[in-house]
Formats: structure tokens, C-alpha cells, sequence
């Protein structure tokens, strides 16, 4: 179950990246890609938290 999780949390961020990345190459909004990568930040934070989180409990059984 939490690696599922994990394997979620790390493609969401890779998705956002890359929609940031797409957005930049084609020559949408610098607004759009700020936040974009605004984004990206906290989903790597969140994605880091699951992950340690996955960690511990792993550690615990």
C-alpha cells in the first residue's frame, strides 16, 4: 500500500514538471509556468513527507 502511494507521489511531481516544462518550450504564460513549478515545490515536499513517512513505518513492523 505505500509504495503505491510513493510510486503516486513521484509521478504526480513528474507530471507537473513536465507540463511546466511543455509549457515553457511552446511559449505559453511565464505566469502559467511560475506556478507550475510554484507547484512542483510543494508536490516534491509532499512526495518527500509520503516517502520518509513510508520509511518509518517500514522500519516499525
Amino acid at each position: 500500500m505505500s509504495n503505491a502511494i510513493v510510486i503516486a507521489a513521484v509521478l504526480v511531481v513528474a507530471v507537473v514538471l513536465l507540463l511546466g516544462l511543455i509549457n515553457m518550450m511552446r511559449g505559453g504564460s511565464p505566469a502559467r509556468s511560475q506556478q507550475l513549478m510554484r507547484m512542483r515545490v510543494l508536490l516534491q515536499f509532499v512526495a518527500i513527507v509520503i516517502i520518509m513517512i513510508a520509511i518509518w513505518l517500514k522500519t516499525q513492523s
